[in-house]
């Protein structure tokens, strides 16, 4: 896939992301959204580093949407992570492990993304919110897992391949 393509792309798959990023997931923080759904499908059809700037931009609109409740820098530490989180697991799908791919972005964004709030905030402040993002990350796996192989064949048709 050429530049031109791959930039397209990922403006695409963030700007899918911010449109998820306005359909809640109503649980607590009060950040859960559709954002990442588009950031997890965008694993098979974008390099890691584009993966990740479409993840990361869309939880820094899913935060901005919700008036930023943890305030700017935590909510840039998260971005950071979902860009990580996003990253890998456009790494391993590229190199076949599709299954351990969705496995990671599961647990890591679930559970680990948000273990930096045990110390940070306080340990309550995991136990709180650690169970909600993982619901809401398996909400995002779920859509992504439908949409994905309905997106690739049109994309095919469209004559766009997977990396």
């Amino acid at each position: 896939m050429n530049k031109t393509k791959t930039l397209v792309l990922t403006a695409l798959f963030a700007a899918l992301a911010v449109i998820g990023s306005f359909i809640k997931i109503p649980i607590p923080p009060g950040t859960p959204a559709l954002d990442a759904a588009p950031a997890f499908v965008s694993m098979a059809f974008l390099p890691a580093p584009f993966a990740a700037a479409a993840g990361a931009i869309g939880h820094i609109a899913t935060s901005f949407t919700a008036g930023f409740p943890l305030t700017l820098p935590i909510h840039i530490m998260i971005a950071a992570e979902m860009a990580i989180v996003v990253g890998v697991g456009a790494y391993l799908f590229k190199k076949g492990k599709k299954a351990l791919a969705w496995v990671w972005v599961a647990i890591s964004n679930g559970v680990l993304a948000p273990l930096p709030f045990y110390w940070i905030i306080s340990p309550a402040v995991y136990v709180a919110v650690a169970p909600g993002l993982l619901m809401a990350t398996g909400i995002n796996v779920v859509v992504a897992c439908i949409v994905l192989p309905f997106l690739q064949k049109k994309l095919a048709q469209s004559g766009i391949k997977l990396i």
